[in-house]
This record gives structure tokens, sequence and C-alpha cells, in this order.
């Protein structure tokens, strides 16, 4: 067993996100999302068959459903029901936004 800590190499890159598996179990898989600006194609839609809670580490984030916006700031979590259609909308352009998603 290795202690790690989840702010850890927070990887500055304006083009793509990180995504780092930091656990994977039968019904529960962890990760910890890196964004710098980055948001989803307009045409895209998550519609994932797993629940999914997010917990906003740092930085700001607004997350689009089909019938509201939800801004999230540091200390913000939300539980995403499986097939729930969303989007990101928006990440912070000037801090990297950390996100620990839960999938279950």
């Amino acid at each position: 067993m290795q202690k790690k800590n989840i702010f850890d190499n927070i990887n500055v890159d304006k083009i793509n996100e990180e995504f780092i598996e930091i656990l994977r179990d039968k019904d529960v898989r962890v990760e910890r999302i890196v964004s710098n600006g980055q948001v989803s194609d307009e045409d895209f839609w998550y519609e994932q068959n797993e629940n999914e809670f997010v917990l906003l580490l740092e930085g700001e984030a607004i997350l689009q459903f089909e019938n509201k916006d939800v801004k999230l700031k540091k200390g913000d979590f939300i539980d995403i029901k499986s097939r729930q259609r969303h989007r990101i909308k928006y990440t912070s352009l000037t801090e990297p936004t950390v996100w620990l998603a839960i999938f279950y």
C-alpha cells in the first residue's frame, strides 16, 4: 500500500483534459479529472450506463442538463443518475478544475 495525494502532479494542458483512474472494482470506478477550460463539444452529451457522483475539488464548472445548468465551485458535489444526459458547459480558464468522479 502506497500513500498518494489527489493533488500530486496536476497537469495544466489547455488542449486535453486529464483522466486518471484511481480505483477500479467490480461495481465502482474512481477517477481524478483535470480540466483547463475544456468543455463538451456542442453536439455531445454524456449519457452513461452508471451513476456518477462528482465532487469539485478545485476550480469552477458549469454542468448543463437538458432542463437546467448547475454551477459548481470548490467543494460542491452532485450525483448524476445513469442515463441522465449532461455535458460540460464551462470549466475555469484561470486555474485547473479538479474533479473527483465516482462511477457506481
